[in-house]
């Protein structure tokens, strides 16, 4: 496969290897992305596997709680403008507002909205204000308490970063200050036991491939695998990161001691994971110049 001047410009912003390394990289891993990040971080060439969440789309992301209940929904357009304006978010928070009866994104589209599908709603606001405009996801929670937390908010109850804390015991206060952590943190999964099993033997499988660049035996490298591992549960599981409200304890500890156990979380971002197609400028001058 020919590596592009692009897969190595993507593969150095995404591990902030050299340009050479990350050549070298796609050309061992057959212009892999991923297997050409595990290679760097076990030749101990990637500064950090950075998270790259290429949140490219706008729009907003409402939550609406209603008892133990609560969702947020993320809604996309096009330029952040719109997602600064009145009309919009009025449509958004309505569409939340119905989430709370929908069990599911396709279920939201159908649902009724004011004597219209939801999806119709939509594309008669595409209409309107002449971007396109979709419902891109939803996420529901329930438990004996449900907070929810807006960071970066535009309107009430919706902005950039949406998260919903379910929970039993504890009270609102700290509910909050979890959500807040997670808007921050954005932690993986609730515990060890939800992350995706394959994850997990990916990350050890790398790790061993790290440790036996050492040379040391194989019996010392499994005890480092075990203190490595415990290191990235630590980094990625909610209730074994430090809280960043206090970091002398961990998120779990933390509830303990407010009384509370936390039962599941969600958070949304905009645009989290959605890669819009960005022309070189001189480029786009050229295409019109020749137009």
């Amino acid at each position: 496969m020919a590596i592009t001047a692009a897969m190595v410009k993507e593969l150095r912003d995404s591990t902030g290897a050299g340009m050479m390394d990350a050549k070298k990289a796609l050309t061992e891993n057959d212009g892999d992305m991923e297997a050409a990040v595990d290679w760097l971080r076990t030749k101990g060439l990637a500064k950090a596997a950075k998270k790259s969440g290429r949140t490219a789309a706008e729009g907003l992301v409402a939550v609406v709680v209603d008892g133990g209940t609560g969702v947020a929904v993320e809604v996309n357009s096009e330029t952040d403008f719109v997602g600064k304006n009145a009309e919009f978010q009025q449509m958004v928070a309505g569409i939340a507002a119905v989430a709370l009866g929908a069990d599911d994104v396709d279920g939201l589209k159908a649902a009724d909205m004011g004597g219209k599908t939801v999806a119709d709603v939509v594309t008669d606001k595409i209409a309107t204000i002449g971007e396109n405009m979709s419902v891109r996801r939803m996420a529901k929670l329930t438990g004996g308490t449900v907070v929810s937390y807006v960071h970066n908010a535009a309107a009430p109850g919706m902005g950039k970063i949406g998260v919903l804390v379910a929970m039993d015991g504890g009270d609102e206060a700290f509910g909050k200050q979890v959500a807040m952590h997670i808007a921050a943190v954005n932690p993986a999964s609730l515990s060890e036991a939800d992350l995706d099993a394959a994850v997990v033997e990916k990350e050890k499988q790398v790790q061993m491939d790290i440790a036996r660049e050492s040379g040391k035996p194989e019996a010392v490298i499994e005890k480092m695998i075990v203190g490595r591992m415990k290191k990235y549960m630590s980094e990625v599981t909610l209730l074994n990161q430090s809280f960043v409200v206090n970091p002398d304890l961990t998120v779990a500890k933390a509830a303990e001691e407010a009384g509370a156990t936390i039962t599941g979380f969600a958070r949304l971002e905009v645009g989290e994971g959605i890669e819009v197609e960005k022309e070189d400028f001189a480029a786009e001058v050229a295409k019109v110049g020749k137009s």
